[in-house]
């Protein structure tokens, strides 16, 4: 049988009889060989005579051709390629009488199944409206971006009736991009230009299909561009013209140079969700399962491309009840691999998306998968890749600019879930979580130095401890307690993450590196975190990790009025610190012993308790600790109604501060002690202003605790509607605090 190209005829037969020889329908071959189907149409019936060598180039290698075959198509379509004797950057003058003037329609067919998007069509409405308006729908991959631009579009836009002209650039295609100068033929052909009068060039196809766009009103829509290079050369001319790009990126280079408007795309809220399930799997079917169809929104994150490869598999399964796919999407494990169907799917998209970007900034995608939190920062971002923070902050904005992360706010990012899940599947280096954890313990130490001046390290740290490239400074208190208050989340989830991970020495640690936060917001529920760390004390068998963590769950759980439970870790924690020598330890946990003790009404023992605290102190010459066992000397003097001893305490005590215009914990339940015993003295008018002073600086510093202690102390002193306003306020914020 001979060879389709041993046969006479014309590029266009031969071509046509390769396809059929290769079993391939048009839509496969303009597939395979990056042409739109339109444009392989022409071709074999003879409209374009002679393609350009690369697209015969891109058509043999589809086909399957050997070099023989493959230079035979190349002769043919150098045969039937016009000779202008014009040069390429120059075309021929078109005339008006060739040029169709029928108006053209290159759009795809509707998006089948589309749902909602009411405020995003309006926004597309708007931003092309004016003269020549550049309108970028952006969005991450999978988010529905083309199903907008093309339900917009056969919406009809009002005014444009010269056609309708649309090109898939394949920015992030697998198949690689469309030439440009094919684009710019397949919309000069659309427009009625002969095939022999189109340049080969791209300036000069450009500049033609400019001209020929001057005098129409055209919807140009140019969908997956990978960047603003790719778009300009196709933007039409005209004044009356409009130009929707679709692209996984921002694009702000067509923003700066054409005034481009964006329209966001973002995920899909639960019930629009629900609803394009029930347009692809009927309403029934959905209505009747009406809280597994927002269980299956939840896990497909809003995402439409997610929502549709799971339609797609509850239609090929009539039988599958859409809580039984909702329990299958549950496994994390297997969740991304259920989002995907033959070459297409989350997964898929991702890919293409990150094969886009340079290496150092998908490595840090690769690194950000590992963390175990919501949000990070380029302090975070850099310890998890262990960069510098330039790089890394340049990375963030890159993955920001692709749609991969999402700045929640100024200098703080997030991941989708379902990204997230991609990262995770992605290879980093083995130190990656150390490299976190060890972030935020240093960050949390720089914290403590800030929230808590002078205090003493929790602990050494680890001998492994890998320091992280730049470390969070901290200006004052209030910046170190914002950031406690923003990393609370991160914080627990790294502790999850290294307990899972066996590093207990990181798991104790960090868990101990948030106690000025507990300090401040006692009644948090701590105790299974502690507990967390006391677990990972007990199995690497360090007693002085274990007899710190002791004493905070013991005066932790003092707070909570679990005091018999304190009881049992307070004493354990006294006894390990004084076998292991470490005299700061053992006064630390006979204080929070003596606060327990207090709570059952043995005051006097109590008293004792911190007056060894107070003798240990004096020995190793630590005046902070030493204030805070008088501190707390003083209250249980107070409370046992020895006003003159506990005045006298609580005066010593503040005269020890080196900085008593700074605002602390001790320094205002001091002032309150000290209040409290003028009282008892008989001291009406001095009593109250040190009570007064006490929780207006507790309501400054945002110490809800102190102010509650302070102002009850008030009110019962000298009752009144403002400071009962105060009580009720700082009461409501300790009790309804999140």
């Amino acid at each position: 049988m001979a060879s389709p190209l041993s046969a006479t005829g014309s590029f266009g037969t031969r071509l046509l009889a390769l396809r059929r020889r290769a079993g391939l329908s048009q839509e496969d071959l303009a597939h395979a060989a990056g042409v739109s189907v339109r444009a392989l149409s022409y071709l074999e019936r003879g409209r374009s005579k002679g393609p350009q060598r690369r697209t015969v180039q891109a058509l043999a290698k589809a086909l399957g051709l050997d070099a023989s075959d493959t230079r035979e198509l190349e002769d043919a379509a150098s045969r039937g390629r016009p000779r202008p004797a014009h040069t390429a950057d120059v075309p021929h003058p078109v005339p008006q009488a060739t040029v169709n003037a029928s108006a053209p329609d290159l759009l795809p067919r509707a998006p089948r199944g589309f749902h909602g998007r009411t405020a995003e069509l309006a926004a597309l409405t708007r931003a092309t409206a004016g003269e020549a308006p550049v309108c970028l729908v952006v969005g991450p991959a999978g988010v529905g971006k083309t199903a907008l631009a093309l339900h917009w579009a056969h919406s009809d836009p009002a005014g444009l009736t010269d056609g309708r002209l649309y090109a898939d650039l394949r920015g992030f295609s697998d198949t690689g991009e469309v030439a440009l100068t094919e684009v710019l033929s397949e919309f000069l052909l659309a427009l009625g230009v002969p095939p022999e009068s189109i340049p080969e060039s791209q300036n000069g196809a450009a500049a033609l299909f400019r001209s020929l766009a001057a005098d129409r009103r055209l919807l140009v829509i140019l969908d997956n561009a990978r960047d603003s290079e790719q778009v300009r050369p196709l933007l039409p001319g005209g004044d009356r013209c409009v130009t929707v790009v679709t692209s996984r990126h921002r694009l702000p280079g067509l923003i700066v140079t054409d005034t481009a408007r964006p329209v966001a795309v973002d995920v899909l809220a639960p019930q629009d969700a629900t609803m394009l399930l029930a347009r692809i799997l009927g309403a029934d079917r959905v209505h009747a399962e009406p809280a597994a169809a927002l269980r299956l929104a939840e896990l497909c994150g809003g995402l439409p491309l997610a929502l549709r490869v799971v339609a797609a598999r509850l239609a090929g399964r009539p039988g599958w009840s859409l809580a039984a796919m909702a329990e299958e999407l549950s496994d994390h494990t297997r969740r991304l691999s259920l989002l995907d169907l033959e070459d297409t799917g989350v997964r898929a998209a991702l890919r293409l998306t990150l094969q886009q970007l340079p290496e150092p900034v998908s490595s840090l995608f690769a690194h950000l998968g590992r963390h175990p939190g919501t949000h990070v920062d380029r302090y975070t971002a850099a310890a998890l890749a262990g960069t510098d923070l330039a790089a890394a902050e340049a990375a963030l904005e890159r993955l920001a600019v692709a749609h991969l992360l999402t700045e929640t706010a100024p200098g703080r990012w997030a991941m989708h879930d379902l990204v997230r899940l991609c990262a995770r599947g992605l290879d980093a280096h083995p130190d990656t979580l150390k490299r976190l954890l060890d972030h935020y313990t240093a960050t949390a130490i720089m914290a403590v130095a800030a929230a808590e001046p002078g205090a003493e390290d929790c602990f050494p740290l680890p001998v492994d401890h890998l320091p992280p490239p730049a470390v969070r400074a901290f200006g004052d208190r209030s910046t170190a307690v914002a950031w406690y208050a923003a990393e609370r989340s991160n914080l627990t989830l790294a502790v999850a993450a290294a307990h899972a991970a066996a590093l207990h020495d990181r798991t104790w640690r960090i868990v101990l590196a948030m106690w000025p936060l507990m300090v401040w917001r006692v009644r948090d529920g701590w105790v299974p975190l502690l507990e967390t760390a006391l677990a990972a004390t007990r199995t690497d068998a360090d007693e002085h990790g274990e007899a710190r963590v002791r004493n905070v769950l013991g005066w932790v759980l003092t707070e909570e009025g679990r005091t018999p439970e304190a009881l049992v870790h307070l004493e354990a924690a006294s006894a390990l610190a004084a076998r292991g020598g470490d005299a700061f330890a053992e006064a630390n946990a006979l204080i929070v012993l003596a606060m327990a003790q207090a709570s059952l009404g043995s005051l006097d023992e109590a008293a004792a308790n911190c007056e060894h605290a107070v003798e240990l102190a004096r020995e190793t010459g630590d005046r902070r600790m030493e204030r805070l066992a008088m501190q707390h000397l003083a209250r249980h003097q107070t409370d046992a109604g020895h006003w003159p001893q506990a005045l006298t305490t609580a005066t010593q005590a503040l005269a020890f501060e080196d900085r008593p215009d700074t605002t602390d914990i001790p320094h205002v339940l001091l002032l309150a002690i000290r209040g409290e015993a003028l009282l008892g003295l008989g001291d009406h008018a001095e009593g109250t202003a040190q009570l007064d002073l006490s929780a207006r600086e507790a309501e400054s510093a945002g110490y809800d605790d102190g102010a509650v202690r302070a102002l009850g102390a008030l009110l019962r002193a000298a009752p009144g509607a403002e400071v009962q306003a105060r009580y009720d306020a700082a009461l409501t914020r300790l009790t309804t605090r999140g």
